[in-house]
């Protein structure tokens, strides 16, 4: 249909009628602007409009439809066909915004659950995959006009687009904020306060769960189990080699050095200050060392500070730990004869990672080791 013709036609007969663009919108019920718009060639009037706006005009449907006053027999017919065609084009169009709707409600049903539940429960996964299929429902209605196979194959290459997206932006949320997987296959605990989460990909370690020495180890071999994820009592993405190596120094006098190392220690949670004295190291934790011994917890933290203390800081000579009534000496003479295996942590006078988490991380979790020692190493 040529819709500029039609609203030529429209103005004209409206004019011939002596009616203003407002009157012949208040009686069809629309507003002057929509009736400008037919005029103007921009829309067609709907298609519950078109009667009543050829008996307002005082012409047939068919003049009105062929823009024109005379009309023949196939003119006629050319029209029934066009109108047939638009009411066709009117509701592809209609259910058209329906997918379109379907399609932002599948996607409001992802991000709501992404952004409302948390990664621990499976709610979040389950609405998930419900915003998918209503996504993907809603797409794959998008494309009636493509071939069958074609259909198809959009269909399928967008799930995967969308399932990899999901999945990637998951595990960077598992990397960056050291949380766990929300699209996760099994979860397995155990009762020595660890959780594994596998996915499809990957496996994650929850190690101290609930607690303030939690830390996650994201297994992208799949190379760990329950008996070989490397353990420590401590928070590890805090506390282990792979974080404190990088506050090695030369000297103690850097007091920000310093005392970003004690920060990243064991026991730095629960409170404390610290003063150098000539080479010499005195921290006082605010807590009383008994309240916070169960398993040995104090004792291995004292342990593991002073050979992470004196491994990374070359000129300091003692430490002196307080606690509420009870206080701890050690020096570095002491521990370098006393503590095993002491001088293995190092290779060509530079700490070695693996050799570190052999002889230090990895004996924290011997009791009978931290019995044996600490009294070797500290003095009261």
């Amino acid at each position: 249909m040529d819709t500029l013709k039609i609203g030529k036609f429209i103005a004209k007969k409206r004019k011939e009628k002596n009616m203003t663009q407002e009157e012949l919108a208040r009686i069809l019920g629309v507003t002057n602007k929509t009736v400008s718009r037919w005029e103007n060639g921009n829309y067609m009037p709907d298609l519950s409009l078109l009667k009543p706006l050829s008996e307002t005009l005082g012409v047939s449907l068919n003049a009105l439809l062929s823009g024109e006053d005379d009309v023949d027999v196939q003119k006629a017919d050319e029209n029934i066909s066009n109108i047939t065609n638009y009411s066709n084009l009117v509701i592809k169009k209609i259910f058209k915004n329906i997918y379109i709707f379907i399609m932002f409600l599948g996607l409001f049903l992802i991000i709501s659950a992404l952004i409302v539940t948390s990664p621990e429960s499976s709610w979040g996964a389950i609405y998930t995959a419900i915003g998918l299929c209503v996504f993907i429902a809603g797409f794959n209605r998008c494309l009636k006009n493509y071939k069958v196979i074609w259909q198809w194959i959009l269909t399928l290459g967008v799930t995967l687009l969308c399932l990899g997206c999901l999945l990637f932006f998951d595990y960077l949320n598992v990397i960056e904020n050291k949380s766990v997987p929300r699209f996760r296959l099994t979860v397995t605990y155990t009762s020595d306060d660890i959780i594994k989460y596998e996915t499809l990909f990957y496996n994650v370690f929850r190690i101290n769960h609930d607690t303030l020495n939690e830390y996650y180890i994201v297994d992208n071999l799949k190379k760990y189990d329950f008996s070989t994820v490397p353990r420590s009592p401590f928070n590890r993405n805090l506390s282990g080699i792979d974080n404190i190596i990088k506050y090695k120094s030369k000297y103690i006098g850097d007091n920000s050095n310093t005392g970003n190392l004690i920060n990243s220690l064991p026991l730095a949670d629960y409170g404390y200050v610290f003063e150098i004295d000539d080479n010499k190291l005195i921290v006082d934790y605010h807590m009383t060392d008994w309240y916070l011994n169960d398993d040995l917890y104090v004792n291995k933290a004292l342990i593991y500070n002073s050979v992470s203390l004196f491994a990374l800081i070359d000129n300091l000579e003692s430490i002196t730990y307080n606690f509420s009534g009870s206080s701890y000496y050690v020096n570095r003479d002491d521990l370098e004869n006393n503590y095993p295996n002491y001088f293995k942590v190092f290779v060509d006078d530079k700490i070695n990672k693996n050799n570190f988490n052999k002889y230090v991380e990895n004996l924290m979790n011997d009791e009978v080791f931290i019995k044996n020692n600490f009294k070797n190493l500290f003095k009261s």
